[in-house]
């Protein structure tokens, strides 16, 4: 005699929650080894090894037998390796192992669910018939994906055989192992035959369903003509709670219910000739043509079926009408689920829209906030599938259009909108719920257990710590910040589930449905207060973009490119932080993996966002270039030109030029006909608009405990752009020597920056910090990527380009100007160079490279100086003894005459000399306006340093030289040379002071030669010589005072004072001279004699006029003048 089973004892509710969870475990588990062995990098290498291809081979050939001898050695190489085989594949060998354990543990439930002969009802025991089905689904996708293993014969049996070498005898588990694989080459097969002793169980379980899922699978209209998930279509009863009989089921997944109906049927085909079945089965083969395994597993289970059918004698007829329901679902399947989520959208956005303005409502309407997401991750989930895997092969026409969504990037941005109202709302569904049970669950669950005519002693405990725990519930809980916990209240529900629903049971919950129904209300409440997270998991999570990373990208791509869905791109980053909650405890080697996907995903998905942000703003940037460049005076002389031809065409009634269009105004493109035409820059200024929407819609995405900030993504795109562009707008040309002019750039500069600080109107972000950075570098010889920039181009360009044709005789320094002028064309320099060295363009350049770049600039003009000294310095060296003598003859003319025509390189040093004076000229604009730019800027920080150098003690220190020259100012001593000067080869500093004397003394002897040239001959309108002599007199002091300074001997003034006598008595003889080509230059010459010392801060004109006769310098400017 059987002994009778204890329902109570059995603890049904435990076990299927233990089995449900390993069993999705197991899938993972199974789903990794499936996946490892497709991919050659993953894969075991011993499978594809060639010398144990053989053996493998041989190992499958005779699967599951174990009597393998070594013929021909075969099994010499498993011998071998047989440690390193084992080690490999016991990961895989104990998975398959472990899910032999959970099919007799699943068959032995199942056992005890029949004997109990449990009766299920989705709408009262909803945990316990969830749970039953949810169960018989794992395991038969298990079975499947198990057939689908391609080496698992190879696997099992290799380790097998390196196990047995390795014990002498077969691993344990390995006949039942092999057992399993064989009865699961054909898993349909064995599943019929398992589960047909469970029909009983399994049908009463299904046909549950026929009370929710024909209401929950409605079409669009359908659900527009019930206004579904509307709350504002009744406004009297917008603050009453959403109420229903079957709470828990209005949520739940109908892909589920689908798959329970398709795999649960499929598996007991005999339960298809009742009509209540078809009412289930034909819907649901409707509904598409493919379900879910397991991510992205698919079955397309039409022709699986169809040909599992054809293989039972009798259902013949049953292939056929699977097969007509296959071409039903390829004809009206895509155009039915778009139409579903056409509503979807337009309910969500309403939803979003109302619950963002007035929160109170997420207490009441609760239920319609988990419904929409529920219906609208079920149509996302049908969509993502039935993209990917295209329909099999049919002479039906399908219309694939209805497979794309252009319009998904809104449907994911609405779910996401509305997960972040509930998760920042949740103290709203904690005090309306808390509340809701307490003054109301309570009280009628309290009067149902009252009117109950039977109830035990254990359920009526059970019941009455249920009412008790309601009762106890207060808002001062949450107010004190208690975390509540009801996981023992739902629990507890379970397992009454479980006992009042097997068929002796004294309370049946099958006679009591309102108990089933209340209760179950009761556990969605209790959700709403410590249950969020975990029902927006099941409700909203899109992790299954991990398993579709083509599809994702692929539609993120089309989102980036459609101006209606770019502010809702933002979606993407946010669903991948939903990957992470598709890994399982039993597979925690894939956490890691599927971690790592998800922030390199979320990287690339913000770059991608950023580019395009940086793209935009680069186009309307160009634009607006373009715009300001018409306002160039260049531009403007063309206009010009133009008007007064006309006009003197007018006067001379020549038609021809009397037609002549003028070319288009600035301005003309603001002026509008009509707002209809869409011009270029709308349509970018609209993409902006919209990029920006995305990436300021969240301050930070945090995915896998990494944190992102979209706006830093934006911040680095435009300092990079910018950086670019700075350095592309000088458009220079290495090979032509071109390069934009620095006011025009300036101008283009500004011009970028206006752009860019409109940005700051659509996105949270510090655009000054962008601006600080970029330019900033471009003070640099380099920029943070190691990049040229435009201080390191400009100065290469005005050193290399412009310098070298001053000193060649193109180019004239006027000081009346105050500019290098061109004296005639050059084809081989395209420009003038007074429009890259006026006042204008060297405050735009000091503008453009800031303190930082003009020191640079100042730097390498006294490092070119610093090498010119140099070279001056080896002239004297050469003609060291003569200078000597020289030094001290200067009061023989004879003498002074015979030693000065033995001197060497006389030209060469006049030449290098002429170089350092236009050198030091075109660095003192740069300075001048440097203090005009930082005048303007930071005038008191100037005036500031100007007070500091008047006032100082030591007005000639180094330091408060370097610091007025730091913003402009003039000094006697430029320490950037002294520094340049130091940095040389050091040699014996006398020798070095007696080089430096007898320099001075070599130039002011020198200086006689000038006057033979006629470039030489002075131009008042220049107020210049044409070969820029004048320049000398910079030189000739700059070069004293940073010589002399250096030797600290403080004898600067006499060693110009010396200067001064010997060139007056050299300059004076030439009026004794008759050769007329020594007579050129002469007035000249004498007038550079004035300049040197109206320049030089050591000596005077009362001195001048000892050394050399005032009359002479005015009859010199009165000579010029004339002969001009």
């Amino acid at each position: 005699m059987s002994r009778q089973l204890n329902q109570s004892q059995q603890k049904l509710a435990e076990k299927l929650t233990i089995l449900n969870e390993r069993g999705i475990g197991m899938v993972a588990r199974l789903y990794n080894i499936k996946k490892a062995c497709q991919d050659p990098k993953s894969k075991p290498p011993f499978l594809s090894e060639k010398a144990l291809e053989a053996c493998v081979k041989k190992i499958v050939h005779k699967f599951p037998q174990t009597d393998m001898n070594n013929d021909h050695g075969q099994l010499n190489a498993v011998d071998h390796r047989k440690g390193d085989i084992m080690k490999v594949l016991s990961i895989y060998y104990l998975t398959f192992r472990d899910i032999l354990d959970y099919k007799d543990h699943v068959a032995e439930l199942m056992v005890i669910i029949d004997a109990c002969n449990v009766r299920f009802d989705i709408t009262t025991n909803f945990d316990l018939t969830k749970c039953y089905l949810d169960l018989v689904c794992i395991y038969i996708s298990l079975m499947i994906m198990l057939a689908r293993v391609e080496d698992r014969k190879a696997m099992l049996g290799l380790y097998n055989q390196a196990y047995h070498l390795s014990n002498h005898k077969v691993e344990p588990n390995f006949h039942r192992l092999g057992k399993l694989i064989v009865d699961f080459e054909q898993p349909t097969r064995k599943l019929l035959e398992e589960f047909t002793p469970h029909t009983k169980c399994l049908s009463s379980a299904l046909f549950s369903l026929e009370k929710i899922y024909p209401r929950r699978n409605l079409g669009a209209e359908q659900w527009r003509a019930q206004e579904m998930l509307s709350i504002i279509t009744k406004p009297a009863v917008m603050l009453n709670p959403a109420q229903s009989d079957t709470m828990r089921c209005e949520y739940f997944s109908l892909d589920a219910m689908e798959r329970w109906i398709i795999l649960g049927f499929m598996v007991c085909p005999n339960l298809l000739n009742q009509p209540r079945a078809v009412h289930l089965w034909k819907p649901a083969l409707q509904g598409g043509y493919c379900i879910t395994l397991f991510r992205d597993e698919i079955l397309t289970f039409h022709k699986y079926i169809e040909v599992f059918f054809d293989s039972i004698k009798g259902y013949n007829k049953k292939a056929a009408e699977v097969k007509e329901c296959s071409i039903h679902a390829l004809q009206n399947a895509p155009e039915v689920h778009r139409e579903r989520r056409k509503y979807l959208r337009m309910a969500l956005r309403e939803l979003v829209t109302i619950l963002s303005d007035q929160p109170g409502l997420l207490g009441p309407k609760a239920l319609y906030v988990f419904m929409a997401l529920s219906f609208t991750k079920d149509e996302i989930l049908w969509l993502v599938r039935h993209s990917e895997y295209r329909p099999p092969r049919s002479k039906v026409k399908i219309n694939t259009d209805d497979l794309v969504d252009e319009n998904l990037p809104e449907l994911l941005f609405l779910v996401e909108e509305l997960r972040s109202l509930v998760k920042k709302y949740n103290q709203v569904f904690q005090r309306y719920y808390l509340q809701y049970l307490r003054g109301y669950d309570a009280i009628v669950l309290n009067n149902i257990v009252k009117s109950l005519t039977v109830c035990p002693e254990d359920e009526s405990v059970i019941l009455t710590s249920f009412v008790n725990t309601m009762e106890s519930l207060s808002v001062k809980q949450i107010e004190e910040g208690e975390i509540f916990d009801f996981r023992g209240f739902r629990l507890d529900w379970f397992r009454l589930q479980a006992y009042t629903s097997v068929s002796k049971a004294t309370l049946m919950l099958t006679d009591n449905q309102d108990l089933g129904r209340t209760m179950n209300s009761i556990v969605f409440h209790t959700m709403m207060v410590d249950h969020l997270d975990e029902l927006l998991l099941e409700t909203s999570d899109l992790s299954v973009f991990c398993h579709f990373g083509r599809f994702f990208e692929k539609s993120f791509e089309q989102g980036l490119k459609d101006f209606s869905q770019i502010r809702y791109t933002i979606a993407y980053p946010l669903i991948c932080s939903h990957f992470i909650d598709c890994t399982h405890d039993l597979c925690p080697e894939e956490r890691y993996h599927i971690g790592e996907r998800s922030v390199s995903v979320t990287n690339l998905f913000l770059d991608e966002m950023a580019k395009s942000v940086k793209n935009v703003v680069t186009k309307i940037c160009s634009e607006q270039c373009t715009l300001s460049d018409q306002l160039l005076p260049k531009n403007a002389a063309i206009v010009l030109v133009i008007d007064l031809q006309k006009k003197n065409a007018i006067k001379e009634l020549n038609k021809k030029l009397k037609n002549v269009q003028s070319p288009r105004k600035p301005g003309l493109e603001s002026f509008r006909k009509t707002r209809e035409d869409v011009t270029e820059i709308d349509e970018l200024h609209t993409q902006l608009t919209e990029l920006c929407f995305a990436i300021n819609y969240s301050s930070s995405i945090t995915v896998w405990d990494h944190v992102f900030s979209p706006r830093e993504y934006l911040i680095q795109h435009l300092e990079s752009r910018f950086s670019k562009a700075l350095v592309g707008m000088m458009m220079y040309n290495p090979d032509t020597k071109e390069i934009a002019k620095p006011s025009e750039l300036l101008l283009s500069v500004k011009t970028y920056m206006g752009v860019l600080q409109s940005i700051e109107n659509q996105v949270h972000i510090d655009i000054t910090r962008v601006f600080n950075s970029v330019l900033l570098q471009q003070t640099q010889q380099q920029d943070a990527h190691g990049e040229k920039t435009i201080t390191l181009n400009y100065t290469n360009w005005y050193l290399e380009t412009l310098l070298r044709r001053v000193t060649a005789g193109q180019i004239c320094y006027s000081p009346y100007q105050k500019a290098f002028v061109s004296l005639a064309p050059d084809p081989q320099l395209p420009f003038n160079a007074e429009e890259y060295t006026d006042i204008t363009e060297l405050r735009a350049l000091a503008e453009l490279l800031g303190a930082y770049g003009m020191k640079f600039l100042r730097e390498s003009l006294m490092w070119h100086i610093a090498s010119q000294i140099g070279e001056l310095k080896k002239l004297v060296v050469e003609n060291h003894d003569v200078l000597q003598q020289l030094r001290t003859s200067f009061d023989q003319p004879e003498k002074m005459t015979e030693l000065f025509q033995q001197l060497k390189y006389v030209d060469n040093l006049m030449t290098r000399l002429n170089i350092i004076g236009v050198i030091l000229a075109f660095k003192c604009l740069t300075q001048e306006a440097l203090a005009d730019v930082l005048g303007i800027r930071v005038p008191f920080l100037n005036n500031s340093v100007i007070d500091f150098r008047e006032h100082v003690p030591d007005g000639s220190s180094m330091i408060v030289n370097e610091l007025a020259s730091s913003v402009g100012l003039s000094v006697n001593v430029d320490p950037a040379l002294v520094r340049a000067l130091q940095s040389e080869k050091s040699i014996d500093p006398d020798q070095d002071y007696n080089y430096s004397c007898l320099l001075i003394v070599f130039i002011a002897l020198s200086l006689r030669t000038l006057a033979k040239s006629e470039q030489t001959v002075y131009n008042s309108v220049l107020d210049a010589h044409p070969n820029n002599s004048h320049c000398l007199a910079k030189a000739i002091n700059t070069i004293a005072a940073s010589l002399f300074v250096i030797h600290n001997k403080n004898d600067t003034e006499e060693r110009l004072q010396e200067f001064l006598a010997l060139a007056s008595s050299s300059l004076l003889r030439l009026s004794q001279e008759t050769d007329k080509v020594s007579m050129k230059g002469r007035e000249s010459v004498y007038l550079l004699l004035d300049q040197i010392v109206q320049e030089s801060p050591y000596l005077t004109q009362d001195l001048l006029e000892s050394c050399f006769p005032y009359a002479l310098l005015r009859h010199a400017y009165h000579a010029v003048i004339q002969h001009e």
